[in-house]
């Protein structure tokens, strides 16, 4: 258990040095109002998952450390929304898409009013 913590968390802190260093770039780079810097984490991310989790599965590795460092510590440290991409993806390849649909838009909704909500209960 410790040893998946620790992976989980050396995962965890490099995710989120690159999405630091991926907004630093984006901002450089790109100036307006659309949050570029988070949607590009967000997709990429999306694409690194996809990528890890076909590898782990190709190669037999679903249980082993470099998912808890990959998938659970470095995507989830880079962005959560690749295991929401990931999860929503599997819904649908079992036939869920009722399901995905629903977690889909719950979420976004539920999302933005915890953002408001949040925002109101500070000031």
């Amino acid at each position: 258990m410790f040893r998946t913590i620790m992976l989980v968390a050396v995962g965890g802190a490099v995710g989120s040095v690159f999405r630091y260093l991926t907004s630093v770039l984006v901002s450089k780079y790109f100036i307006g109002s659309f949050p570029l810097a988070t949607f590009l984490t967000n997709v990429v991310g999306c694409f690194i998952i996809g990528i890890s989790i076909g590898l782990l599965q190709k190669y037999n590795l679903t249980d082993s450390g470099l998912k808890w460092l990959l998938v659970t510590g470095f995507c989830g440290g880079y962005t959560t929304f690749s295991a929401f991409g990931y999860e929503n993806v599997t819904l649908l390849q079992c036939n869920n898409a009722a399901t995905a649909f629903l977690y889909i838009a719950s979420s976004i909704i539920a999302g933005l009013v915890a953002v408001y909500v949040g925002l109101l209960v500070s000031q």
